[in-house]
């Protein structure tokens, strides 16, 4: 796991309590399982999901954009064979690196998780009825949605609730990826997700090349 990139969701979702302890689940894609929760985290994971802004990056200085497009130019052309259709691949990255970020997420560990869950497939759905891109449980949009289960279908939608439901978990796992990758899958304590996850993640790191100006 990357050293602090947790701990940038505090300011997203704040200071999390979970009220009840939790057991793992079979090892499903997607398997999320029903959870007590907090009403303060039931509230944020809420309006977290009803903000409904487009998925257009900001940034903090000249620098963070530039490493933004170099990011994106190398996604695109390492996922170009996955999704071909340049427009898609566009705005696929563009809300996967603004969720994401959003959520205090690494893009490469959401793209990860998407490549075991989904293989780039918008209408994925597994055998217990997970969907899209991050194999969302429908119960999920009952729970802090809107009930509308056909919206697990939208790109930025599924991204949404994926990462939200995913920086929950590491939150509630007090930033262990490994127990809150398991948590995600339905799995948590098993090795076979979470390893193929981090596999995974490892092919969509990016380690942009500095060049010395003097």
């Amino acid at each position: 796991m990357r050293p602090g990139f947790h701990s940038r969701a505090a300011a997203w979702l704040g200071s999390l309590c979970l009220a009840a302890s939790l057991a793992g689940g079979s090892a499903h894609a997607g398997n999320q399982k029903e959870e007590e929760m907090a009403d303060s985290v039931r509230l944020a994971l809420s309006n977290a999901i009803a903000d409904t802004r487009p998925p257009k990056p900001t940034f903090r200085d000249e620098a963070a954009r530039v490493r933004y497009q170099m990011w994106f130019t190398e996604m695109s052309a390492r996922l170009k064979k996955r999704l071909p259709d340049e427009l898609s691949r566009t705005e696929f990255l563009e809300s996967v690196w603004y969720e994401a970020t959003r959520a205090g997420l690494d893009p490469g560990l959401v793209l990860g998780l998407i490549q075991v869950e989904s293989a780039y497939r918008k209408y994925a759905v597994s055998i217990v009825g997970a969907r899209g891109y991050m194999q969302v449980m429908p119960f999920w949009t009952k729970v802090i949605g809107d009930n509308d289960r056909r919206k697990l279908f939208h790109m930025q939608t599924n991204l949404r609730y994926g990462c939200s439901i995913l920086r929950m978990y590491i939150d509630m796992e007090r930033g262990n990826l490994y127990l809150a990758l398991g948590r995600y899958n339905g799995s948590r304590g098993k090795p076979q997700y979470p390893n193929a996850v981090l596999a995974a993640w490892k092919k969509w790191e990016f380690n942009p090349v500095v060049v010395a100006t003097r």
